[in-house]
């Protein structure tokens, strides 16, 4: 199966006084599904790790992301089309480009498994091809 990777699962994971890295932790070790990171993720966590944990840790966490790890998805321009639908509609709850971002490409890529800690905004999304995202943990 084919998952999506959402900052605030990389983020625990990578930070090991972060109160769910272990459990993040154990689920990165025991999957063997084929992970999407959206390209705009990057920048948000690279960010958060430089700013929170230091260069030194954003670097080691560049250096980790290869091919057999993750799978980089950019966001299409057909895609910011269904960004603005998105952000359109879930205006009330204040929901950020990133993770409507990942929303639509997960919808694009036929994606229902979204690995993340921000439970609010995913799961009040009602993504197009599916009833509901799985969240994990």
């Amino acid at each position: 199966m084919t998952a999506i990777l959402d900052t605030s699962f990389l983020f625990a994971l990578t930070d090991r006084s972060d109160r769910h890295h272990q459990r993040v932790l154990a689920i990165a070790q025991s999957t063997n599904e084929t992970f999407v990171l959206p390209a705009i993720v990057l920048p948000e966590i690279c960010y958060l790790l430089a700013s929170r944990l230091g260069h030194q840790v954003m670097r080691h966490f560049v250096s980790s992301l290869t091919a057999q790890a993750v799978r980089v998805e950019s966001v299409t321009a057909e895609d910011l089309v269904r960004v603005r639908e998105i952000l359109e509609q879930y205006a009330d709850s204040q929901l950020d480009f990133t993770d409507a971002a990942i929303v639509c490409i997960a919808e694009r890529l036929s994606i229902t498994r979204v690995y993340t800690l921000d439970r609010r905004d995913f799961s009040i999304i009602r993504p197009r091809h599916c009833d509901y995202f799985e969240l994990v943990p």
